[in-house]
């Protein structure tokens, strides 16, 4: 079946929505890519920019990024559902009895506080973040904030995960100080190249987390982030009037992506367990220095 002409950036939505030139193959490959990299910490929106522009292919554009990070919810909920249903019920129960210092009530609270800073810089960015020629989206700025994120890294490991004479901080350590720091450091992944994963897990390693917990905490915080992003995306869509064709090639886009997250997310909290982060450390640097060299030769567009 023929592609149904993309809906053009109007002056009312200014929303992007070019993703509806590409075809089923295409979303499902940058499905799969969305999937993978939402979870690690190597920025899910670069790659869906970057890898259309290798391929010479349209940029689908931050609300087709924003809503497909919907489809790491399924696996994050998935992998997490457990745990997080147990300490939403602690949480809960806590509050009925009045005990504010309930560890369990705390994160809960301190979770929804530290969504608040992505949640206002999200609206505060929207049309900048949106528009079809959005400057935050350019290869050259997705360069360079590949590059400081990986130096970020790279001292979060160093200096917070070897720390000699010091244990680990766990989850039962966490306060509400980490969750707001943790939350302020996700607001800035609203840059492409950044990354989400990757701006908390770094805050997370840098106040002496222990890896896996970095690394379980960051998406347990991502979590009510991740809906909202997903789910004013959508409304933008669907305002934009969005059609039938696109619809479908969202869903199957977020199809594919759920699928490659979770193996993502089971690979990463693994590697974690027994590895450093410095494959990822050079992985962005390499990445950085890569679209910076392209986008100054011109070799990207």
């Amino acid at each position: 079946m023929t592609p149904l002409p993309p809906i053009p950036c109007s002056e009312t939505a200014q929303v992007n929505t070019s993703f509806t030139q590409l075809g089923p193959v295409r979303i499902i490959v940058l499905g799969i890519v969305q999937g993978i990299t939402e979870l690690l910490p190597i920025s899910s929106t670069a790659h869906l920019r970057v890898i259309p522009s290798l391929l010479g292919w349209p940029d689908p554009g931050s609300a087709f990024s924003a809503a497909m990070q919907l489809a790491s919810l399924l696996a994050v909920a998935i992998f997490l559902g457990g745990d997080a249903l147990r300490i939403a019920g602690r949480a809960a129960t806590a509050a009925k009895r009045g005990d504010w210092r309930d560890h369990s009530l705390q994160m809960t609270v301190g979770i929804l506080i530290g969504t608040l800073p992505i949640a206002i810089a999200g609206l505060a960015l929207k049309k900048t973040l949106e528009g079809c020629a959005s400057p935050l989206r350019g290869l050259v700025v997705i360069g360079w904030a590949c590059v400081i994120m990986g130096i970020l890294l790279a001292l979060a490991e160093r200096y917070g995960q070897r720390k000699t004479g010091q244990a680990k901080r766990v989850w039962a350590d966490l306060t509400l100080r980490d969750c707001l720091s943790v939350g302020i450091a996700q607001a800035f992944a609203l840059v492409p190249g950044v990354s989400r994963s990757g701006s908390t897990l770094t805050t997370g390693l840098a106040l002496g987390m222990e890896r896996a917990t970095a690394a379980w905490f960051s998406f347990l915080l991502g979590l009510p982030a991740i809906v909202l992003a997903g789910l004013v995306e959508l409304m933008a869509l669907r305002k934009a009037g969005l059609h039938a064709h696109g619809w479908a090639l969202l869903a199957l886009g977020l199809a594919s992506g759920s699928a490659s997250a979770y193996f993502a997310l089971w690979a990463l909290v693994r590697y974690l367990k027994a590895h450093t982060t410095w494959v990822f450390v050079w992985y962005r640097i390499l990445l950085g220095v890569l679209l910076l060299w392209g986008a100054a030769r011109g070799a990207f567009r």
